[in-house]
């Protein structure tokens, strides 16, 4: 059974215009859009393969993904803001 991905757009799609535009104009928040996608591609591989990995490394993978996804919401919600 395949685990559900957490894509950010898939996530929050009632930002994806503002998504897109940082992801055009805002380097930082590109290279942040990059990292969070590659953890949690990551983090679905290890999990629907079952690899044999020790818990606390898919749990810190996890906690980055989080916590990637709560400052690119900031980011987000502070240009929405300033439009």
């Amino acid at each position: 059974m395949e685990l559900e991905k957490h894509s950010l757009v898939k996530d929050l799609p009632e930002h994806h215009h503002t998504i897109r535009h940082l992801k055009m104009n805002d380097a930082h928040f590109a290279k942040l859009f990059d990292s969070y996608h590659e953890v949690e591609s990551e983090v679905n591989d290890l999990e629907n393969r079952n690899s044999p990995v020790k818990d606390d490394y898919i749990e810190s993978l996890k906690v980055r993904r989080v916590h990637l996804k709560d400052e690119l919401l900031d980011m987000i919600q502070k240009t929405e803001k300033a439009l």
